[in-house]
């Protein structure tokens, strides 16, 4: 008598393998704030509390400031989620060999990266809000009118910096992980609009165009456009548009380089 095969369906698979990770930022949600969340905070109290109270800067620099932080919040996250175990299951310990045996597509493996990524970029994303508003107090021209916007913005920022962290996971080696954060995300950050607007760069012609590369302005211009609406900002629809291609662009990537090294 044969025994009756038991097939599972790829998506019951995607699912387990997503509600482990999740299970493990559970575990982790301090070490995980902290790491993701301690350099907007600090931020926070340095720009957006101790140097108004100083009366160094003016108070309405926080209505430029906070937006950009919720956005590099979105991006370490998001980034680090993916690139940093990309590394390491890639490296030394293997891992990445038991998730590759799953019978599921190679590439969903990748997909579900990406998944996790957007769900630690929006948890670490929303704490930072309400934080930087416990920390600096009344934000002038912080509204909560476009939260469905919000919620978008930090969808399509997770999805294109997971999809950054999955291209970076998977072609960079481990030892080249330094390079990563001095080379690739200093420039990111201090070119991304999170300390001014785009609309700033106007006496700056060249560099306001050269910009357009980082996916950081439209996270930082789209959360602008989300909480501080009375600030200049890019048109929402350009925001909109330029996350869905970077997104596609960068996943396309990411999945090439990460299937050749699971080939390989």
């Amino acid at each position: 008598m044969s025994e009756a095969l038991v097939t599972v369906s790829p998506l019951r698979v995607f699912v387990a393998i997503f509600m482990r990770d999740v299970t493990v930022i559970r575990r982790e949600i301090g070490s995980f704030l902290v790491r993701t969340t301690m350099q907007p905070i600090l931020f926070c109290v340095v720009f957006g509390y101790l140097l108004p109270l100083m009366g160094v800067i003016g108070k309405n620099f926080t209505t430029l400031m906070v937006p950009g932080l919720i956005a590099l919040s979105l991006t370490l996250s998001a980034v680090q989620s993916v690139s940093l175990p990309m590394i390491t299951d890639f490296g030394y310990t293997k891992e990445i060999e038991d998730r590759l045996l799953a019978p599921i597509p190679i590439r969903l493996v990748a997909i579900e990266k990406i998944v996790n990524g957007i769900v630690q970029g929006f948890i670490a994303a929303a704490f930072v809000l309400p934080t930087a508003r416990l920390i600096i107090g009344p934000i002038p021209g912080l509204s909560f009118a476009h939260i469905p916007l919000f919620i978008l913005i930090l969808l399509l920022g997770g999805a294109a910096f997971s999809s950054l962290g999955l291209l970076l996971g998977t072609a960079l080696p481990a030892q080249q992980i330094g390079l990563m954060f001095s080379i690739i995300f200093a420039p990111m950050m201090m070119f991304g609009c999170i300390y001014y607007p785009w609309r700033g760069l106007d006496r700056v012609p060249f560099l306001k165009y050269a910009v357009l590369i980082n996916p950081l302005v439209y996270a930082s211009e789209g959360m602008r456009a989300a909480i501080t609406p009375s600030v200049p900002h890019m048109p929402v629809a350009v925001i909109i548009v330029a996350l869905i291609v970077m997104t596609a662009v960068l996943l396309w990537a990411g999945l090439r380089t990460f299937m050749k090294k699971a080939i390989s």
